[in-house]
């Protein structure tokens, strides 16, 4: 399992559903009152990663405006035999996690993959980090991460929901105190995804 440095918000993998106007709208609004109570969170909790003399000048997080253009149905592949990979941190302490699924979908009429990770012993959320052309731009410059929640097990073939407005910073963007996976090369996607959370402010 991944620290809990890194696990402030869960992302829920669910069969893929069609966003007629009406659901968009409600979606919407489900995922501001999401992004408020992670707001309120970083604000008032002690656990809250932003460094304790800069929490009264906190005013919430910046984000895309919510984006169902990606919330996009992917393809399961299951790795029976999941290979090791090696992440690097930004503390420089490499972390060993697990490949046990990769996940296959489309952007603008063209299929990407990105990797879902766990620690061995691990069986909660898919640790799926990444990084996008808006990465050291408009998004925090080591990365962003994802974590699914599957109902039950993967198998081959099954088509789930990722859904990047779901993407957040890890707990390293706030304070140098916390030690974070950096994505690896295999989950750096080529292409824009205006989704999720901004880089923080946090000065």
């Amino acid at each position: 399992m991944a620290s809990s440095a890194i696990r402030p918000r869960t992302a829920t993998l669910k069969p893929p559903a069609t966003l007629d106007s009406d659901m968009t709208d409600d979606y919407a609004e489900r995922l501001r009152a999401n992004r408020r109570e992670k707001d309120d969170f970083f604000a008032e909790h002690p656990q809250s990663p932003i460094p304790p003399e800069h929490r009264d000048d906190f005013d919430g997080l910046d984000y895309f405006a919510p984006n169902p253009d990606y919330r996009v149905e992917a393809t399961v592949t299951v790795h029976d035999d999941p290979e090791p990979v090696e992440m690097e941190t930004t503390a420089s302490n490499p972390v060993r996690y697990l490949r046990i699924v990769t996940f296959a979908f489309e952007v603008d009429g063209e299929e990407h993959t990105l990797a879902g990770y766990r620690q061995e012993g691990d069986d909660g959320a898919v640790f799926v980090p990444f990084r996008d052309k808006t990465t050291g731009q408009q998004t925090y410059r080591n990365g962003r991460y994802m974590e699914l929640e599957p109902d039950g097990d993967l198998a081959d073939g099954d088509a789930v929901t990722i859904d990047f407005n779901l993407a957040y910073s890890p707990f390293c963007a706030y304070s140098e105190t916390f030690s974070c996976p950096l994505p690896p090369e295999e989950n750096w996607l080529e292409i824009v995804v205006p989704a999720g959370e901004k880089a923080p402010d946090i000065e």
